[in-house]
């Protein structure tokens, strides 16, 4: 493995292969700490955007394996403007074992692996998030086993959070439905990625405006904010737009009795989701949020050659 840079560039068996270490990792951590199998390696993070998840949780990955880590700011960098992309991630791969870039344009996290002598991570971009597919993937994996079929719905607007959930159901063959209004689809890139690969898994793909329709015999439904970084502007039109796409309670009794809801925060609680259901037995925002650590390390210890 040379970059994670998208789901979808893998084969089921090594999304696998990286969810298996993940557990294992887990497992690890909570009975007597990692083993320090990142000792002596440094991960530098470049951000675009502001961070809670992404930024806690791949420090403490490094620090749990006995490694560093090096957050850089916006303003430290200006990746592509006060220096070009290539020659930043040259100079970087002279200081750093393995780097991580969340950024708004995916074309800057491509450009950065292109140049770089060192792993680089996705840590979101404005195309997908396969971090966070992971770490979504994880979690339902620990909830429903390693079960093929399994019904995933995704409510609101086709962005990259759902491109990356879309991706791993196509590798871990399950059904994706995503629910959303008229011109807030996925791309027909990210539809006919998932379409190739679901020929080989047997995963089926939906795509339905009635939520009501959406969530019948879901096993897992899924939601996000309705205004991402970089879309305050459109904030008005689309809180005009969404609310029938909320998830409440009224929505998750008519899925699988087991349903699990996610969200991959932060989220606006009371617009996208409900505090009932956010606070619910059905809820597993936050034991997903807490897999974005382990669902790392595995990405990490694959990149790195560690594990």
């Amino acid at each position: 493995m040379k970059d994670f840079l998208a789901i979808s560039d893998y084969s089921s068996e090594e999304i696998q292969d990286m969810l298996d270490l993940a557990v294992k990792l887990k497992k690890e951590y909570f009975k007597k700490g990692n083993k320090k199998i990142f000792k002596g390696k440094v991960l530098g993070m470049i951000f675009q955007k502001p961070s809670l998840r992404t930024r806690i949780s791949f420090d403490m990955a490094m620090r749990h394996g006995g490694g560093d880590a090096l957050y850089l700011s916006p303003n430290e960098i200006g990746l592509g403007k006060r220096e070009s992309i290539a020659d930043i991630a040259r100079v970087l791969s002279g200081y750093v074992q393995v780097l991580m870039a969340r950024v708004f344009d995916h074309a800057h996290v491509v450009e950065l692996a292109k140049w770089s002598e060192i792993p680089v991570i996705n840590g979101l971009s404005d195309y997908n998030h396969p971090c966070q597919g992971m770490a979504d993937a994880l979690t339902i994996q620990e909830k429903f086993g390693q079960a093929k079929g399994l019904n995933v719905t995704f409510l609101g607007d086709g962005n990259n959070v759902a491109v990356s959930l879309m991706h791993a159901s196509a590798q871990l063959g399950w059904n994706f439905t995503l629910s959303s209004p008229e011109g807030y689809d996925l791309t027909p890139k990210a539809i006919e990625i998932a379409n190739k690969i679901g020929a080989q898994t047997g995963s089926q793909f939906k795509f339905i405006r009635d939520p009501h329709e959406a969530v019948r015999g879901a096993h897992v439904i899924y939601t996000d904010t309705w205004t991402s970084m970089g879309q305050e502007e459109e904030t008005a039109k689309r809180e005009k737009v969404f609310p029938p796409y909320q998830v409440n309670a009224r929505l998750v009794s008519e899925a699988d009795k087991d349903v699990i809801v996610m969200h991959c925060l932060p989220a606006h609680r009371n617009h996208e989701l409900t505090d009932e259901v956010a606070d619910g037995p059905h809820s597993v925002i936050f034991p997903q949020a807490h897999n974005r650590l382990h669902a790392q390390k595995a990405i990490l210890a694959r990149l790195l050659g560690v594990a």
